[in-house]
């Protein structure tokens, strides 16, 4: 059952559609029971292990395509009845691809993206196999059409592009050339976004041409595939279909954008078990989908009102070029596909709370208009008024001839850049149409080949790139392996390929096959060591992982459908000939046990990833022993490593005498590294800090699947320098008043409570790592083991000196984010990098330190000029101290005159007590002067480093304004001290001197 598709192009929210596949063999021979039932569009899943729980979920759009089909004479499936429940690739496309055209010809961006774990159904629904074709192509046809029906109203121009996202690497699937180290770069404009740098794109004028430019792309994948040892499942691709449209009557151009978008398989990151090794394929295959899951997830609360600090495009290469398709200009749909087997119920319960988050996102679809159709339409109103004005003067005839002359020029430079504009599109056809001629030289020369000769075409695991690659074998004999420099070779590269690996020869319309010494060569599931002579459909495996069908003459191939020889044909044969075979069942029936096909299958899968990993260990001179559940997590990472070691060997064969590759253990997969997973994350808002209120919340951890895995108990706390807690007396009414103070909090993570990660083993430990404001680096707590409900007690302080408007917005807007990061034995513990993070004395951190802007600039001539008036101060104090110590003498004088020239005996005896006196005074203000003396030293020395940055400077004021008000306190206790002991004695000998009188 499905929705109204007028749905899809009038709302801006993103549509979900849900479909359901058939069995594939592996699920039919296993025995497995369907799982998944279909009312409308309300999709349920049944627990295998419980038949009461039963979880629910409604869509837009809901395909049953697991039953009530059957194949026509053309090979095309349809409902075994009319009417009936099964929904075939034309009913998903009346639903989907129409909206998906509607909107683009509207002038809107339109994004479709296919999600679901491995098996899915995904390239099927989105390419299609055969007669039964899927969105992409049947959308391009429908496009063209639409172009040719309305091509009096408008002109269109198309431009194809094809992309690989692989281990954070974009490839150009339409490149021809050697691939960039490292992949395209992803680049960012305010304007355009998110872009791929170098990206192809290549006009089309019809559908035909689409198709072989998606031929093109999917034979590049399936080589990449072969020369990298990847699966097509683990990476993304993308085809963008960019759409132009003139309407010359009304002046208008608009310009859309159709992303078409096959995810990788979308398999669960845990691993059954105990030992749960849960590590990531080389951490970055999967970054895209976990990164696009958190994406997904903080839109979801958007959409519900929640307040979200922050959306992580910039996470993953996928999430950024996918930013306009989640939240931003499109309308998007996404189809979510489902296994409906038993054995896959973890996986079609996670694919189902996915989809469910993605139908909450919320997008600002707008028209696009052309910048550069604007422009060409300005040049014209431009043009039109210079025109004008020529032609009044020419009528008036007043105007100098200078003028005429320079207006003339203007229009002609006008006119030359819009015939410049204009004739860009015709130039790109041209050079286009040339790539068009080759290719349909290369395809028709393919074809004639084909029906004159013999060859191997390639057998990959995922169908969608088998029977792609087709290396003919002509008359005479030809070498295959990686050299490709002798005339008659066949260069081919994989894992295990040697330079010159087996030799074929067609002699008399026989092909007989010859392996070289060392290398490893299997037909029909055999290893062979001399020559042998090929029949049709004989199986091949070169190397370990290259497989590839022979194919003879025409006139031996007869009928027969090679279709049947799939990669699991080729594996199943490969382990019958080790002696693996399927038995019967012990009831004495023909049908074989569900349990030893489960196994069976489970073997034959693993058995190309063993001879691959021993390939690779044999190359690396590595031997290793591991259970099934790490080695198949471990090979992820020895394929990275594999493809390190070639290159940086490829590297020292073009100079003599460079060294061996030598790689660190922290980078060598069999020194068996353990990885901490991250296992979800919680947001601690900072509201409350901005009027210097404590706060205390228990925050929900949730995984990228949206599972809770842990509650979190955490405070913040406003406090002093010495970090005690402020009172209820410093909260602030208005937060701007903490704008250019000193503000310290600290952050208090107190206990973390039932752990799933350590419920599922108790040998795992927890660590949360955390990131304020301007930190560069996180910081991490340290690591708990063995505790489902440990106890964290850890408590960080942080200050700001200055606090700036940046961070106010700051503390009002935003939440630190709190990660669960899962331990496991083996595994090293986080540390927090202290480099580049700025500490008080005391251990406190700081932050809000700003960066090289204008306002940092600004900042720091202020501070100069502070220490610049700071050393006037100093220079005045100086002075003062000299003049002090002049005065001083000058009383020395006068004390030393009053005690030789008295007068008389009452004189006599008046001096020795006022001399006394005076010598008391003077002693303790030299005594407190020498104090003050060496606090003058002590800033004479204080000197700023000649390295200091802008905090630096700002501590070496601070430092600098406290010893000054020390020195000036200081100098004033004690001249002060003295002018009250001078002015007690004069008092005193007043008194005297009028009793005496």
């Amino acid at each position: 059952m499905r929705a109204k598709a007028s749905d899809v192009h009038t709302k801006d929210c993103v549509k979900v559609a849900v479909r359901v596949r058939p069995f594939n063999k592996r699920e039919r021979d296993a025995g497995s029971r369907c799982i998944i039932s279909l009312v409308s569009t309300s999709i349920g899943i049944h627990d295998p292990r419980d038949c009461h729980n039963r979880r629910s979920f409604c869509f837009d759009y809901a395909y049953w395509s697991h039953s009530g089909f059957t194949r026509d004479h053309t090979g095309l499936f349809v409902p075994e009845e009319p009417g009936g429940r099964y929904a075939d690739q034309d009913s998903v496309f009346q639903d989907l691809g129409v909206g998906i055209l509607e909107n683009s010809l509207q002038g809107y961006n339109a994004t479709l993206l296919a999600y679901g774990q491995t098996g899915s159904g995904k390239s099927y629904s989105m390419v299609g196999y055969g007669p039964n074709k899927g969105l992409v192509p049947k959308l391009c046809d429908r496009l063209f059409e639409a172009i040719r029906e309305n091509q009096e109203n408008r002109q269109c121009q198309v431009f194809f592009s094809m992309l690989e996202i692989y281990n954070e690497q974009v490839v150009d699937l339409l490149f021809r050339g050697s691939r960039t180290a490292g992949g395209l770069r992803v680049r960012e404009e305010l304007q355009r976004g998110f872009y791929v740098e170098g990206l192809r794109k290549i006009p089309c004028e019809n559908a035909l041409q689409v198709e072989q430019l998606m031929e093109q792309g999917t034979r590049t994948r399936t080589t990449a595939a072969t020369q990298m040892n990847a699966n097509s499942s683990r990476s993304h691709m993308l085809i963008i279909l960019q759409l132009k449209q003139i309407f010359s009557k009304e002046s208008i151009t608009k310009q859309s954008n159709i992303n078409l978008v096959d995810l990788a398989g979308s398999e669960r990151q845990r691993s059954s078990g105990s030992e749960a090794d849960r590590l990531k394929e080389g951490t970055a295959i999967n970054l895209s989908l976990t990164t696009l899951g958190n994406v997904i997830s903080a839109l979801a609360d958007v959409a519900v009102g929640k307040k979200v600090v922050h959306i992580p495009y910039r996470d993953s290469v996928l999430t950024k070029l996918l930013q306009s398709a989640l939240g931003g200009n499109s309308r998007t749909v996404m189809i979510a596909t489902l296994s409906p087997a038993d054995i896959c119920y973890e996986e079609s319960l996670s694919t189902l709370r996915y989809a469910e988050r993605a139908k909450r996102i919320q997008n600002r679809a707008v028209v696009n208009e052309s910048p550069t159709e604007r422009l060409v339409k300005e040049l014209k109103a431009e043009n039109a008024r210079l025109m004008q004005k020529l032609s009044r003067m020419d009528q008036e005839g007043r105007r100098a001839s200078d003028e005429s002359k320079e207006l003339r020029q203007l229009l002609t430079q006008n006119e030359l850049q819009i015939r410049a504009i204009q004739t860009l599109w015709e130039q790109n056809l041209q050079e286009a149409l040339k790539d068009w001629e080759q290719q349909y030289a290369s395809i028709t020369q393919e074809r004639r080949m084909m029906q004159m000769y013999p060859y191997i075409l390639n057998i990959n695991e995922d169908a969608q790139l088998s029977g792609v690659v087709k290396l003919f074998i002509q008359e005479g004999e030809w070498g295959i392996g990686l050299c490709d420099s002798s005339p008659r070779s066949i260069s081919i590269k994989g894992l295990g390929i040697q330079e010159r690996h087996v030799v074929f020869r067609n002699e008399q319309r026989r092909v007989t096959l010859t392996p070289v010494m060392g290398s490893k060569v299997i037909v029909n599931g055999n290893t062979v060591y001399e020559t042998i002579e090929l029949q049709h459909l004989d199986r091949l495996i070169l190397g370990s992982n290259c497989t590839y069908l022979f194919i003879g003459y025409p006139s031996e191939r007869g009928g027969k459908d090679w279709s049947r020889y799939d990669y699991d044909y080729f594996q199943s044969e490969l382990a019958a000939a080790e002696g693996i075979h399927l038995g019967e069942s012990n009831t004495g029936s023909n049908q074989t046990d569900p349990s030893l096909l489960a196994v069976f299958y489970d073997y034959i899968k693993l058995m190309p990833m063993v001879a691959e990993a021993n390939q690779m260990s044999q190359e690396l001179s590595k031997v290793w022993m591991w259970s099934k559940a790490k080695f198949i997590n471990r090979k992820f990472l020895m394929e990275e490593l594999y493809q390190h070691f070639k290159a940086e060997q490829h590297e020292n064969t073009r100079v003599e005498g460079l060294p061996a590759v030598v790689l660190p253990r922290d980078k060598d997969p069999f020194w068996d590294p353990v990885e901490p997973l991250l296992l979800g994350s919680a947001h601690l808002w900072l509201q409350s800090l901005a009027f210097r209120i404590p706060l205390e919340e228990q925050l929900e951890v949730l995984g990228s699947e949206g599972t809770e895995e842990a509650i979190l108990q955490a405070q913040l706390v406003p406090c002093t320098s010495n970090g005690l807690p402020l009172g209820e007396d410093d909260i602030l009414i208005d937060p701007s008043e903490i704008l250019g103070r000193r503000l310290d909090f600290q952050l208090v993570l107190d206990q973390c409570c039932g752990v799933c990660w350590i419920r599922e083993a108790r040998n795992r430990g927890i660590q949360i790592s955390f990131r304020v404001f301007d930190c560069s680096e996180p910081l991490y707590t340290p690591p708990l083991w063995h505790n489902i409900n440990p106890l964290l007690d850890h408590r960080v302080q942080f200050t700001s000196l200055q606090t700036s408007q940046s961070l106010l917005d700051y503390l009002q807007s935003s939440a630190v984010v709190l990660e669960l990061w899962g331990l496991q034995e083996g595994c090293t513990h986080m540390n927090s990098s202290l480099e580049a993070v700025r500490m008080t004395a005391e251990g406190v951190f700081i932050i809000d330190v700003s960066g090289p802007s204008q306002a940092a600039v600004s900042d720091s001539v202020e501070l100069s000029c502070s220490v610049r008036a700071l050393q006037q101060n100093l220079e005045e104090l100086k002075s003062i101290n000299e003049s002090l110590r002049k005065e001083n003498g000058s009383l020395r004088e006068q004390l030393n005159t009053a005690r030789i020239g008295g007068e008389g005996a009452r004189g006599r005896s008046l001096r020795p007590s006022c001399d006394a006196e005076f010598a008391r005074a003077l002693k303790a203000f030299y005594h407190s002067m020498t104090s003050v003396r060496g606090q003058l030293q002590r800033l004479r020395r204080h000197r700023p480093s000649e390295e200091s940055d802008l905090l630096g400077l700002r501590l070496f004021v601070d430092e600098q304004s406290r010893l000054l008000r020390d020195f000036s306190e200081q100098l004033e206790e004690s001249v002060s001290a003295l002018k009250q002991d001078v002015a007690t004695i004069v008092r005193r000998k007043r008194e005297r001197s009028s009793v005496w009188s």
